[in-house]
């Protein structure tokens, strides 16, 4: 997205990837209104929404016996007011062949960033491997975008900020029947959680399970797995012996962190090289084309005329620092819940604290929009807003007073 915005500013890029293709088991093929925002800014959601996908105007949870409204995106200040389930391999691919239209931009596929190159104090590039041999690299700014284990940041030695999370997620596939629940993403009981992502003819799965037990997991046998699953979600009972191996599921470890300065001199981390996030709300995506759509907007001008200074990159981080901070914090508070449901094995009746808070006022809307907008959401420099300023202005109104609702609900629930 960031070499997209760059390349189409009129700034040289030159895109880094590892494989040899975009076609992998990713987990995050979540794209939320806020991204769609900046597709239709940049005069590219009518071709991306042509694609395969499924929409999600609404997220709801079985919590034991009861249906809980956790989200509804139908009121969000978008044009798109859902979150388009899209493959993110089909995503890369067509956000790639669009950057190929531009002169500016170049992908190289199969060259993975091994080490930085340095003159002194200042990072002037990138050492890669690739199919024929070493190379290297020189670069203005070198941009780091390679993810939660970024090897860019372990060579610059930026020091990390971890959280503690009680999590892990096992992925999985299971196939989805048209009678299904739609929109239901979550499934809470009997001491566990069930993540269920519509991906058309399947469900991508997640269990959510106390962080390190997978091998007590598996020590049990896929029997037993088999059987919690069904026991969760008892319509998934004639699909379930699908899984036949545990090579099926994938170990998703959890951990929420961020860098405490995320650039030196000629050097920059975004997504989440610079902050890793929870699956939660999956809006580590969003995150990362935001930090992109920052980046460029105040970096575009300063890279063509080659005048890139740490004071800028100081004021990207500090742009972006504030959202991150305050995601973070949610998921952090989100995932200390789990705590009560890990210590419960039997059928759970929800409890009434959760009944009340489903009738707080707008609060439906209030969650629609941290999940589907979020903290400070960027724009694509120079292109239309949607609705007048007085309609932002009411949305920002509307969503002060359902924060302001929220919190009363939240000290209720703490009795």
């Amino acid at each position: 997205m960031l070499g997209y915005l760059l390349a189409r500013a009129g700034v040289e890029v030159l895109v880094l990837e590892k494989h040899g293709d975009f076609f992998r088991d990713f987990r995050g093929d979540t794209v939320h209104p806020s991204t769609l925002e900046v597709m239709h800014e940049l005069g590219l959601l009518g071709d991306l929404l042509k694609l395969p996908h499924q929409k999600v105007t609404s997220v709801s949870a079985r919590v034991g016996d009861y249906d809980f409204h956790a989200a509804d995106f139908s009121r969000l200040p978008t044009r798109s007011k859902f979150v388009a389930l899209m493959p993110q391999w089909d995503f890369l691919n067509f956000l790639s062949d669009r950057a190929r239209r531009f002169t500016q931009f170049r992908l190289q596929m199969q060259y993975e960033g091994v080490d930085l190159i340095r003159d002194g104090r200042r990072i002037i590039g990138v050492e890669a491997r690739s199919p024929q041999g070493p190379v290297y690299i020189q670069a203005d700014l070198v941009v780091a975008c390679d993810g939660r284990h970024s090897t860019m940041r372990r060579a610059a030695g930026l020091e990390v900020e971890e959280f503690g999370v009680p999590i892990d997620v096992l992925w999985f596939r299971i196939s989805r029947h048209a009678n299904d629940p739609d929109q239901v993403l979550g499934n809470i009981n009997y001491g566990r959680a069930l993540i269920l992502i519509n991906r058309g003819d399947y469900f991508q799965a997640g269990l959510i399970i106390r962080k390190g037990s997978f091998d007590e997991i598996k020590a049990r046998g896929l029997d037993a797995f088999r059987g919690n699953i069904e026991q969760i979600a008892p319509y998934l009972a004639d699909r379930v012996g699908e899984i036949k191996s545990w090579d099926q599921i994938k170990l998703l470890t959890v951990r929420i962190n961020r860098l405490r300065q995320w650039h030196q001199p000629g050097l920059l981390c975004i997504g989440d090289a610079a902050h890793a996030m929870s699956p939660a709300g999956g809006v580590g995506i969003n995150l990362a084309i935001q930090d992109a759509v920052a980046t460029a907007n105040l970096l575009a001008e300063p890279l063509r005329n080659r005048a890139v200074t740490e004071a800028l990159l100081e004021e990207l981080q500090r742009r972006r620092e504030f959202p991150t901070r305050a995601t973070q914090a949610l998921q952090v508070t989100a995932h200390k819940q789990f705590d009560r449901v890990f210590h419960t094995s039997g059928p759970l009746t929800a409890p009434w604290q959760l009944k009340v808070i489903e009738h707080v006022p707008a609060r439906k809307y209030v969650m629609g929009y941290m999940v589907g907008v979020g903290f400070r959401p960027e724009h694509v420099a120079g292109a239309e807003r949607p609705g007048d300023m007085w309609s932002l202005k009411k949305a920002a109104i509307s969503a002060g007073a359902m924060l302001g609702a929220l919190a009363v609900a939240w000290r209720v629930l703490r009795g």
